[in-house]
């Protein structure tokens, strides 16, 4: 076996589905295996998509057992030369996965490789490239530094962002959400540590990937991950497991140092959390009293880019729904001149979906598109012929 691919899920059904939508066009001609490893959710993901699936092997947990453990129980299953842990909430382009391989196959000492992921709206996230947070590396990104100075070698360490993002490099931190492994190096450095449920685990597999002697590569094949961007980082919940992941990790790999050391950084780390919490209880009790100003959310605009025949099916599901909607027939599926047409037209204050049938478009091309015209306010959007669904970022609307 080639490749073996984990993806654990928790109550993300439509998008684990597009998910795997995307994976069988890109494991065409590869030999691997799928694994969805569900972490107890509760709208029904397994016995809804084991049927419609039947290539993939499903692991229905009966408790929420986080990230690491759930992919740990995946990987043991295993016994592929290449092991990729992968988020549900992800499109891989349909060349992106045999890329990958190539790769790792020309690059022996490549213990584990990243790619380019996209923002909603097509533009590259930040945590594709990460350095190894360091006590002076997290220092930098805590204070603003790095923000501030996002090229530096030094202050812009944390997101690497001095390198290039269409050329392959090494980097130190491999993300999560899309994380390829060479079996032998994942054999030497271990398997996810389950001390962490979720967030740091794949900072710690990734340092000790580096420790075990291997290199971590970023390659610029394109992937789409929806909810990066959108993670509920004021809520308690996130809070509480991101700050308690940075102190396990500080503890597993800098506790030795000196207590002049030891001490500022814990007290920098419990700081940041309780400005977190601080804040967000503020927010919540001026929403409750009607201190807040009510922003509500402007209806978005639902551009259809497709075919005739296709426009017409996605037609009677955006006035089932009462979509505001436009329509642009072309006779190419992914045309790049009708796709320039809609952004170039489109007012920077209004949210827009560029709604893309996946039945008649590659994967691959649309993101490419997306990629070449990003603008803040317009996201990506999919029909699915299949499941007659549209897929955002914010809904499912069916």
């Amino acid at each position: 076996m080639k490749l073996a691919i984990i993806i654990v899920s928790y109550n993300v059904r439509h998008y684990l589905q597009q998910c795997l939508d995307s994976l069988y066009r890109a494991v065409e001609g590869i030999d691997a295996e799928i694994y969805v490893i569900d972490n107890h959710s509760k709208d029904n993901t397994v016995k809804k998509l084991k049927g419609k699936n039947r290539g993939v092997k499903f692991i229905a947990c009966n408790h929420n057992h986080g990230f690491a453990k759930a992919n740990n129980m995946g990987i043991r299953r295993t016994k592929s030369e290449y092991v990729l842990l992968l988020n549900p909430d992800t499109i891989v382009g349909e060349n992106t996965l045999k890329e990958c391989i190539r790769f790792m196959d020309e690059h022996e000492n490549a213990g584990g490789l990243g790619v380019r992921m996209l923002k909603c709206n097509g533009s590259d996230a930040m945590e594709s490239r990460r350095g190894l947070p360091t006590p002076m590396t997290a220092f930098y990104k805590m204070c603003g530094l790095c923000a501030k100075y996002p090229t530096h070698k030094k202050l812009g360490k944390y997101y690497m962002g001095y390198l290039p993002w269409d050329e392959p490099a090494k980097i130190e931190i491999i993300s999560g959400a899309f994380m390829m492994m060479r079996r032998t190096a994942l054999d030497k450095a271990g398997l996810l540590d389950e001390d962490f449920f979720m967030y740091g685990e794949d900072i710690d597999l990734s340092y000790r990937l580096l420790k075990s002697g291997f290199d971590n590569w970023y390659l610029p094949t394109k992937i789409l991950h929806y909810k990066g961007e959108s993670t509920q980082k004021s809520s308690f919940k996130y809070v509480h497991v991101f700050y308690e992941a940075m102190l396990i990790f500080f503890k597993k790999h800098y506790g030795h140092l000196s207590i002049w050391l030891n001490m500022p950084i814990k007290a920098a780390i419990y700081l940041k959390a309780t400005t977190a919490l601080i804040k967000t209880t503020s927010e919540h009790i001026q929403k409750t009293l009607g201190f807040m100003p009510d922003r509500r959310r402007k209806s978005p605009l639902y551009i259809f880019i497709s075919t005739k025949e296709s426009i017409s099916r996605c037609r009677s599901l955006a006035d089932r729904n009462g979509l505001d909607a436009q329509y642009i027939v072309t006779q190419t599926p992914a045309d790049p001149a009708a796709h320039a047409k809609a952004v170039k037209n489109i007012s920077c204050k209004t949210p827009v979906y560029l709604v893309y049938d996946t039945g008649l478009c590659r994967y691959e091309d649309i993101l490419n598109l997306f990629s070449k015209n990003s603008k803040p306010n317009v996201k990506i959007g999919t029909y699915s012929p299949r499941f007659n669904i549209i897929i955002t970022d914010n809904e499912i609307i069916a």
